[in-house]
């Protein structure tokens, strides 16, 4: 999945109101770019990073600019788009590219649970399947995806509404989209948020499958990676 316009290297200066970024580009100018994500962004955000950004101009955007990757020390990138993943993974099934996720339709944003709405319904084989899509950006520990960066209420209401899905006899997934290159395995943060941890174990005893995926990041685009291991703090 291509950037619709090139991206462009920049320096943070800060990130702050949750959805605004000032930063500098290459030639000096300052300018306050769009940050696609509500979470802590912990780890990300430092200022003097070196982030790239999408330029656009459309005359509804009040902001010329969209904050799209950071890229580290280590040459590897992170997303910070929370928006992407979806559409992407959206791509994917619809193209069959998910081996553990095919099915003849594909719908999305379908009404379940209380007062919810699933990312994914997969319908057409097999049992109805339930797929919640989490954006992965937090590493605390080299090569260790972690999820959440905050507390999560909705993150925790999701995991019950799969693991009614599943008493009602239909197929369950969490799906964490792992938006980083250097991640090699995912796992929980509970000591950021025991309470989603909590949610996270007793979906997964009721038979919420959990799915992690890698991506690959370039200034160029994402596109799904490999899969990744899931190994949850309790296992």
């Amino acid at each position: 999945m291509d950037f619709p316009t090139p991206l462009i290297p920049a320096t943070l200066v800060k990130r702050y109101k949750r959805f605004l970024a000032d930063c500098q580009l290459a030639d000096g100018t300052e300018v306050t770019a769009h940050c696609a994500n509500p979470g802590s962004m912990m780890g990300l955000a430092t200022p003097g990073s070196r982030i790239w950004l999408e330029p656009n101009d459309d005359p509804k955007k009040k902001l010329k600019y969209g904050w799209r990757l950071v890229e580290h020390d280590t040459g590897h990138f992170t997303g910070v788009d929370t928006s992407l993943p979806n559409r992407m993974l959206k791509a994917a099934l619809m193209a069959g590219d998910v081996p553990e996720l095919v099915a003849p339709m594909v719908r999305a944003e379908v009404k379940y649970g209380q007062n919810s709405r699933v990312d994914f319904l997969l319908t057409g084989a097999g049992p109805d399947t339930y797929v919640e899509v989490k954006s992965v950006t937090l590493s605390r520990e080299p090569g260790i995806a972690e999820f959440p960066d905050s507390v999560t209420a909705r993150g925790t209401k999701h995991m019950a509404d799969l693991a009614e899905m599943t008493r009602f006899g239909h197929r369950a997934v969490i799906f964490y989209l792992v938006q980083r290159t250097d991640a090699r395995a995912v796992t929980i943060a509970g000591d950021i948020d025991p309470t989603y941890a909590d949610a996270v174990r007793s979906a997964l005893e009721a038979g919420v499958e959990p799915l992690a995926y890698a991506c690959r990041i370039t200034p160029g685009g994402v596109t799904l990676g490999k899969r990744l291991p899931f190994t949850p703090p309790w296992a």
